[in-house]
């Protein structure tokens, strides 16, 4: 089944504009398009805007991603790799979660303390 930009947009939550900035950065490498030009999506092509949808969200910058999407290009080959890719990910997002954990934990107590006291404001 085939798919236009705007059914796209509307199953993956991605705005027109962010499908053909994803399509224009090379992240979407089997995207084909009509003989008049236009954007055609397949399941497959939705799959892989789920990824990149994913690894964007936990903070994979484009370039890493389009690096991570072009290896899966080459199959078996670069599964080595691509692993690689995703083991860095997963450290630096489990160092992120740690520092906003923490961070949230000191605006708890400060939320809390602002409680006890009544007043919001900051100490001169």
């Amino acid at each position: 089944m085939e798919y236009s930009i705007k059914q796209v947009a509307e199953r993956t939550q991605l705005t027109p504009s962010a499908l053909r900035f994803y399509d224009k950065k090379g992240l979407i490498p089997q995207l084909k398009r009509s003989s008049s030009g236009v954007r055609v999506y397949t399941e497959t092509d939705i799959c892989w805007l789920e990824l990149i949808c994913c690894l964007r969200n936990s903070g994979m910058s484009i370039e890493t991603i389009k690096e991570f999407m072009n290896l899966c290009l080459n199959g078996a080959a670069a599964c080595e790799e691509r692993k690689d890719i995703l083991e860095k990910h997963r450290e630096d997002l489990i160092k992120h979660i740690s520092l906003l954990t923490c961070s949230l934990g000191t605006i708890d107590y400060k939320i809390e303390h602002y409680k006890e006291i009544g007043v919001f404001h900051i100490d001169s």
